[in-house]
């Protein structure tokens, strides 16, 4: 049994010549969840992935994929698993149908026409059925990763590893990996490396982050990005607030109200100590006078970027 979990593992380290690259990482990855696992280059990344499978073996710890140990079963593991490399490589003659057909035939015995079905149905999956029959040196960036992403997962695998998947591409390649990535949710749990922070932002749920070998957060998208600070409101006026923010302070459950002033509106942040509370008064508080407009009203969200480079830069400043 491996209760719902794709990735575990525990104090898994990894040195080389007495250099640590990977310093007791302890994941939990959930299935059908899209995993961001984000750091800055040489984070150490790379190194978990091959650790997951089973390319390298672990100087301390260890840890399972659904299940099965990283170590001793590494070829049950690369059954149940797609990879994608951060640069993945082709026999440029070859067209996308033949590039899937070969790779499709390691993992099928069966009738050609259901090896054909498969490949059709992949194609389309990543949006490439129209571009199958030409030659992959034509292709753009965007649909050498997508036609990456297809070999990956042309087998079902149960887990998809990514490793930057979308590093290298225009915004509209991004975009087109990052629908695909979203799609696949169904039919798979996506772990994906990367360090562009907007993408994390845009389709994970859940998300890691490593810095110099080391995990210095695990929690979902939505924890990070309302703050570790406890909970903030922010309300925008447009017109007076100094009454609004009067009353809104003189309440026990309000910890503290941090006036933002711009040219029209000014906006309040409101830290609070009864989310409850807040949710049953705070907006009522902020309008009943009449002498401001409420424009803008909800729970304070971070920007990805602003939270990752306070994690990192509090970890450097901790060693």
């Amino acid at each position: 049994m491996h209760s719902n979990l794709a990735i575990r593992t525990e104090g898994l380290s990894k040195t080389y010549n007495g250099t640590t690259a990977l310093k007791s990482l302890d994941l939990k990855v959930h299935e059908h969840s899209i995993f961001g696992f984000l750091g800055p280059n040489g984070a150490g990344k790379t190194t978990t992935i091959k650790l997951l499978l089973g390319l390298i073996k672990p100087t301390a710890g260890g840890g399972t994929v659904f299940g099965h140990d990283i170590t001793g079963d590494s070829v049950e593991i690369r059954r149940k698993v797609g990879y994608l490399a951060q640069v993945p490589s082709y026999y440029m003659h070859m067209t996308a149908r033949e590039t899937l057909r070969f790779k499709t035939r390691f993992y099928y015995s069966g009738p050609r026409n259901r090896i054909e079905e498969r490949v059709q149905e992949t194609l389309e999956m990543v949006e490439l059925a129209d571009k199958a029959d030409r030659p992959i040196k034509g292709f753009s960036g965007g649909e050498r990763q997508r036609l990456g992403i297809a070999q990956a997962q042309v087998h079902h695998p149960d887990l998809l590893i990514l490793d930057e998947p979308a590093a290298n591409l225009d915004p509209m390649g991004r975009r087109d990996v990052l629908k695909i990535m979203e799609r696949l949710r169904k039919h798979a749990t996506v772990f994906y490396s990367t360090h562009i922070l907007d993408d994390v932002q845009r389709v994970s749920d859940t998300v890691a982050i490593l810095n110099h070998g080391e995990l210095v957060a695990q929690a979902s998208i939505e924890e990070l990005l309302t703050g570790s600070g406890g909970t903030v409101y922010s309300i925008t006026f447009k017109g007076s607030h100094e009454e609004a923010q009067s009353r809104i302070s003189a309440h026990e459950w309000v910890s503290g109200v941090t006036v933002v002033p711009g040219d029209l509106r000014t906006t309040l942040h409101v830290a609070v100590t009864d989310e409850d509370a807040a949710e049953d008064e705070l907006m009522r508080l902020a309008v009943c006078d009449g002498k401001a407009t409420v424009t803008e009203f909800g729970r304070k969200r971070y920007e990805l970027e602003d939270v990752f480079v306070e994690i990192v830069e509090g970890s450097n400043n901790g060693e």
